[in-house]
């Protein structure tokens, strides 16, 4: 028998939403709003920033008295935590709503143009009406130099990032030490760093190359450590028993760590390029400007979308700032496009890896 004495244990419900929870969100909510109004009739406050910060502070203590009333201390820790995380989440995602909104509302006049996706700035200035230039070459700009990039930082990343996990020892933690500092870099240092380097030292002119070598700086940390972690957690015993078996550790590294860990670096090369394709001050010091298209990185100005809008957007006229806007609406897609890609390529179910395995066995079918 159970004792009188005993409470009976209720197990919280730490998961959904609750009616009573619902109920007290909306009255802690009136009640926060009610008396922000209160306190700024009889206070000198102002300003609506001001308002929703008192107002947000008040909701949680009334929020957590309401709760007290019915759960015990821990519940009410629960239920106040768990409204802080999802209003921080709201808050995010309607931050995040709202810059593509605006983005998008700012440059729809300019996203209608056909020309605006086919033709460069060479015949246009910023008089000229929206039917006419376009930013075809900012948009190959941007591919160039982020291929450049991605083809001087995946292979140094990764390379880098087995290092450190495989050989470890002073120097790998010295390594690892700059790595994580360099990852607080300001892009600006970058971008001198090259022009200091690259264009007055060795005599590089402003190009393409330079800019995707500022830029390549700027992933480069955030490729290390990001490959770093996902090594990191590789199962020991996979490794183990490619050693058992013979292989050395850069075969074991190359043969068995690295597919294991395939979409973990995906995603380090997403953060990367992610930090990459949206730069401007490197580029700014780098690349020169032009307003005609080159696709030779080596040789000449070459404009990229962060710094096309960077250039339209400066300007007075409502033509080049909606050209701007329409331009960070098409950096937005191209991002969201990579990263699909990137995604797919590096899902264990590779589309694109099926499909070619397909078609090579239907060539040799037809060929025997």
């Amino acid at each position: 028998m159970t004792s009188p004495n005993m409470a009976e244990e209720q197990k919280r419900q730490l998961h959904g939403i609750r009616i009573r929870d619902l109920l007290t969100t909306v009255t802690a909510a009136a009640s926060a709003i009610a008396s922000t109004g209160f306190l700024f009739s009889i206070a000198p406050l102002n300003g609506p920033l001001t308002f929703v910060l008192i107002a947000y502070v008040l909701f949680i203590v009334f929020f957590a008295l309401i709760t007290a009333i019915d759960d015990d201390r821990e519940g009410v820790k629960d239920r106040v935590a768990s409204v802080v995380i999802r209003s921080a989440a709201v808050v995010i995602f309607s931050a995040l709503v709202f810059i593509v909104v605006f983005t998008i509302s700012r440059g729809f006049e300019a996203l209608p143009y056909l020309n605006f996706f086919t033709e460069d700035m060479s015949l246009a200035g910023p008089l000229d009406p929206l039917s006419s230039g376009g930013i075809l070459h900012s948009i190959m700009g941007s591919l160039i130099q982020i291929a450049i990039a991605l083809a001087i930082t995946i292979p140094l990343g990764l390379i880098t990032a087995v290092f450190l996990n495989e050989i470890p020892g002073k120097y790998s933690r010295f390594v690892r030490t700059m790595v994580e500092a360099m990852t607080a870099l300001p892009s600006i240092v970058a971008g001198l760093f090259i022009y200091a380097t690259a264009i007055l030292l060795l005599g590089v002119q402003k190009s393409g190359f330079a800019a995707a070598l500022a830029i390549s700086v700027m992933m480069l940390p955030i490729m290390i450590r990001a490959s770093d972690v996902v090594l990191r957690i590789v199962p020991g015993t996979l490794k183990e028993a490619s050693l058992g078996l013979g292989a050395g550790a850069w075969r074991t590294a190359w043969m068995v760590t690295l597919p294991t860990a395939r979409s973990g670096l995906t995603t380090a090369i997403i953060l990367a390029t992610a930090r990459g394709i949206g730069e401007t001050s490197p580029v700014l010091l780098t690349s020169g400007f032009t307003a005609s298209m080159n696709l030779d990185p080596t040789n000449g100005p070459m404009v990229s979308l962060p710094l096309a809008i960077f250039q339209f957007v400066k300007s007075p006229e409502p033509t080049m700032i909606a050209r701007g806007f329409g331009t960070a609406a098409v950096l937005m897609f191209l991002v969201l496009i990579l990263f699909m890609l990137a995604r797919i390529l590096g899902s264990d179910k590779n589309v694109f890896g099926n499909l070619v395995k397909n078609i090579k066995k239907l060539t040799k079918k037809k060929v025997a």
